[in-house]
């Protein structure tokens, strides 16, 4: 029992640490770079909505109820990471006490529905016929949630490591880390076009 829970979790925590599919970890680094280990109940909160969104688009497409083009997906999931690098951009060393909490947790949310029916499809195929979908959903979400809260840390400690003992400017760092995303999810897009 403890082996196949531990199994699926494993699974999620793969499907966000696999090399080959690394725009997951490309999303993550664009959501975590604008904040401080000071931030970490926010950054915490922001990844649980991604989750939560992922989870919610596995549900729909697994039970059924939603199905959407791969091709699509596959077009929208960069386009989601370069919206929120160029966000990132354009707002770096400016003042973000006043903006919208609800409206970047939403977006975030929303950015994880999309995200999550990328993954469906293969989802499904590894289900056994006698699964309980349900439990296994939960299990791999857990599994997605230690994985994301890893990337995250390693965003926030390299943050600290640059902005202290390198000396960049959080506004520098944003806007490097940020640059280099936008390079590494163009080409993401230009290979997955649906024009």
């Amino acid at each position: 029992m403890f082996n196949d829970f531990w199994q699926t979790v494993q699974y999620g925590m793969n499907h966000v640490l696999d090399i080959n599919a690394y725009d997951h970890v490309l999303f993550l680094i664009v959501l975590a770079v604008p904040y401080l280990f000071r931030d970490w109940k926010r950054v915490l909160f922001l990844v649980t909505m991604f989750t939560i969104g992922h989870s919610l688009s596995l549900v729909l497409a697994v039970y059924g109820q939603v199905n959407i083009k791969a091709s699509l997906i596959e077009f929208l999931i960069p386009i989601t990471i370069l919206i929120v690098a160029i966000y990132n951009v354009f707002t770096a060393g400016k003042q973000k006490n006043h903006q919208k909490i609800g409206l970047l947790f939403i977006s975030t949310l929303f950015i994880g529905l999309v995200h999550g029916f990328g993954f469906a499809r293969e989802f499904k195929m590894n289900l056994d016929a006698g699964d309980n979908k349900l439990i296994n959903l939960l299990e791999f979400a857990l599994g997605i949630e230690i994985a994301q809260i890893i990337i995250v840390f390693l965003v926030l400690f390299l943050g600290y490591i640059f902005q202290t003992i390198f000396r960049f400017s959080k506004r520098d760092w944003i806007m490097v880390v940020s640059a280099i995303v936008i390079g590494l999810v163009i080409p993401m897009i230009i290979d997955n076009w649906i024009l």
